[in-house]
């Protein structure tokens, strides 16, 4: 049981990271059609998608990868082995 809550924070420690990776990309002038932005988009957009239904932008600031961040920390914490 605890390989399965390793394997569930090691997941979940990614997706942070690719989300965090996903925001600073938005920040520089890169091709949006590049395999690395094509790869995070895939990785993070199941996660993003249904909580910008739900979190309005304020102005042109998208707080969803935040609140997303926020969320899969709760559950690493939750799912962390002691």
């Amino acid at each position: 049981m605890t390989e399965l809550m390793v394997l569930i924070q090691v997941l979940l420690q990614v997706l942070i990271f690719a989300i965090f990776g996903r925001a600073i990309v938005t920040w520089l002038p890169i091709d949006r059609n590049g395999p690395i932005v094509r790869t995070l988009d895939a990785i993070t957009e199941p996660i993003l998608s249904p909580l910008r239904k739900v979190i309005p932008t304020i102005g042109m600031i998208d707080l969803t990868p935040m609140a997303a961040i926020i969320i899969l920390l709760v559950l690493s914490e939750i799912f962390s082995v002691t």
